[in-house]
């Protein structure tokens, strides 16, 4: 089995809340929610930017996270 770093991308509900949000400040797993309450549609560029970053300093830039039937799966 491999060996998980810091910031899982497989244990959320979408890879990208694997790391958290400078721009609303919300920490790892937890989905942005606008000043209004309502939850986000969508995840911010700079937190998608982090996710990327982070994600091919721990896989690889060959590495890549796929959707299966049960959540995510990281393939080198």
């Amino acid at each position: 089995m491999m060996e998980l770093g810091p910031n899982d991308f497989t244990a959320h509900i979408h890879p990208v809340l694997a790391v958290g949000c400078a721009d609303y400040g919300r920490p790892v797993g937890v989905w942005c929610v606008r000043p209004s309450g309502h939850r986000a549609s969508d995840l911010h560029r700079s937190r998608r930017m982090e996710a990327d970053r982070v994600f091919i300093a721990q896989h690889g830039e060959n590495a890549a996270v796929n959707r299966t039937a049960d959540g995510w799966t990281i393939s080198q």
